[in-house]
């Protein structure tokens, strides 16, 4: 039985389903800040509704897991690539080192993202996350480039993820295929930036 195989597959179908739906969750519910305070305080509030035991399940099994378990399997394979896009300048090499370094810095900024404001400011302070709080932490110029990078680095790395997901999976079979898949992915990509760009700006500027 080749573990490997199945691992690798359930690793791209966590990374796929799992936390994309937490991505686009994220992206949507932040994009409510262009409506002000009331937009996101709001959005904010309608998953306080969600009874505490139902939205613990969720957190833990529907993102903790799948995060852990993408994230460091996630290492292992990052660990044993050989990235040479200087070397051979290619496309596809360039996006293979980018979903790699992506991942590094994903790793690194979740891990100080979740434990501040997740487990310290709001499960130990008893801080809720408002408008008020985020407009107030990413006033801080260094803390608001640290996050536009992690966002801008979470969503090439989901789109990225398609194309490899769809050739892992033998969705994508030939080379045109594929090329049509990775424009469409990148396309998708540059979206959600610019959704990203206009929500993290909206706080800067006004």
């Amino acid at each position: 039985m080749n573990t490997t195989f199945y691992v690798r597959r359930l690793h791209s179908l966590c990374g796929l389903l799992f936390l994309g739906a937490v991505l686009f969750e994220h992206i949507f519910t932040n994009s409510t800040a262009l409506l002000g305070p009331e937009g996101l305080d709001s959005a904010l509030a309608m998953m306080e509704l969600i009874p505490k035991p139902i939205f613990y399940c969720l957190e833990i099994g529907c993102i903790a897991v799948p995060l852990l378990f993408h994230g460091i399997y996630g290492i292992y394979i990052a660990l044993q690539a050989k990235n040479n896009p200087g070397h051979y300048g290619y496309v596809r090499n360039w996006q293979f080192a980018l979903q790699r370094w992506t991942a590094w810095y994903l790793v690194v900024f979740l891990i100080w993202h979740i434990f501040y404001l997740r487990i310290y400011l709001k499960g130990i302070m008893g801080h809720p996350i408002n408008y008020a709080l985020l407009d107030s932490y990413l006033s801080n110029p260094i803390v608001f480039i640290l996050y536009l990078l992690a966002m801008v680095a979470a969503c090439f790395h989901f789109c990225n993820g398609i194309t490899t997901f769809c050739m892992t999976w033998g969705i994508a079979k030939g080379p045109r295929v594929q090329n049509v898949i990775s424009v469409l992915s990148m396309l998708l990509c540059v979206g959600l930036c610019l959704v990203v760009l206009a929500f993290m700006l909206h706080y800067v500027i006004m």
